[in-house]
């Protein structure tokens, strides 16, 4: 007698499983975290609406649409500020910001962390110690006051440039450019520790012997057969630096080091917000919409970056698996 078809199908999903390579697998058990999926969707709408918000918005940016401090109404939804202008339009521009500078540090912990890490890893030697003393060396310095005093230094040479005549670049677009290079200077050196530490482990594998066996060069090795295998740890670390970076960008904003007025950022906004709290009167919208916003992003980015590490590496959740 022939084995039913539901017996069957049960007893191939194991096999099949079984077959399915670890990547598919990592991702199959993060779709399977009902927090980190939640968090994704979450994350996809405020990223859409922050793209496309302020140009759906009956309000410009920084256009005076009302009375000071009026509070949250069917016109308003977030009120206004301290010179009448539309504090949601304001808040989805800000939070914009913060998601670009998140992704521009993440992009250069991603290339400089990676190929850092993986050609002190694969070379060794004294190319090795003297890469990673850099990194060291750039640890060493307390990272928050490192980055204050980039930024610090290259505003002052942006006011000096525009004291002496000025450029033909719009100073906003230097300011964050300063911003940017402040903070990518310091988002690199965790990852090129992780990576270097896997690669360690890596390069002594039979097929790593077997691909210099056969004559492939220092770049095609780390590029085609080293990385491809690191891929699941520089995920999780790179959803992990996105919401560290955005929280150095807020926190340098609130202390008037980020852009400067018109131009809001979340960091910004809290700032003029927290200007506002009086004995007399409380303005809490000013404080509740950023903040609020900038709460919500950085915890649904880190069960974003929860379910990455769980899904990447089990062992995370099950130490004796």
């Amino acid at each position: 007698m022939s084995e039913p078809a539901d017996t069957r199908h049960a007893a191939d999903a194991p096999r099949t499983a079984a077959r399915a390579s670890p990547t598919r697998q990592a991702w199959r058990r993060f779709w399977q975290n009902r927090a980190a999926v939640v968090s994704a969707v979450l994350l996809a709408g405020l990223g859409l609406g922050v793209l496309v918000g302020p140009a759906l918005s009956a309000y410009a940016p920084d256009a005076f649409v009302g009375g000071q401090f009026e509070p949250p109404s069917w016109r308003h939804w977030a009120g206004t500020d301290v010179h009448g202008r539309d504090l949601l339009t304001r808040v989805l521009v800000g939070a914009r910001l913060s998601l670009v500078v998140g992704a521009v540090g993440t992009a250069v912990s991603l290339v400089l962390g990676v190929l850092w890490g993986a050609l002190a890893g694969y070379v060794g030697g004294r190319v090795d110690a003297w890469m990673m003393r850099t990194v060291d060396g750039l640890y060493a310095m307390p990272t928050l006051v490192f980055v204050i005093v980039v930024v610090t230094v290259l505003n002052g040479l942006v006011e000096q440039w525009e004291g002496a005549g000025g450029t033909a670049v719009p100073a906003v677009w230097i300011r964050t450019a300063g911003l940017l290079l402040g903070i990518a200077a310091v988002s690199w050196l965790t990852m090129a520790r992780i990576v270097r530490g896997e690669v360690l482990s890596l390069r002594t594998r039979p097929f790593v012997e077997a691909s210099r066996a056969l004559g492939a060069g220092t770049a095609r090795i780390v590029l085609r057969h080293i990385l491809p295998n690191v891929s699941g740890v520089v995920i999780v670390y790179l959803a992990l630096t996105v919401p560290t970076v955005m929280l150095y960008e807020s926190f340098l904003s609130f202390l008037g080091l980020g852009l400067q007025p018109p131009q809001a950022s979340l960091g910004s906004l809290i700032a003029e917000g927290a200007t506002q709290i009086n004995p007399i009167r409380v303005y809490w919208w000013m404080i509740v919409a950023p903040a609020g916003t900038l709460v919500t992003l950085l915890l649904a980015l880190n069960f974003v970056a929860d379910g990455l590490r769980d899904a990447f590496d089990p062992r995370a959740r099950h130490p004796g698996a």
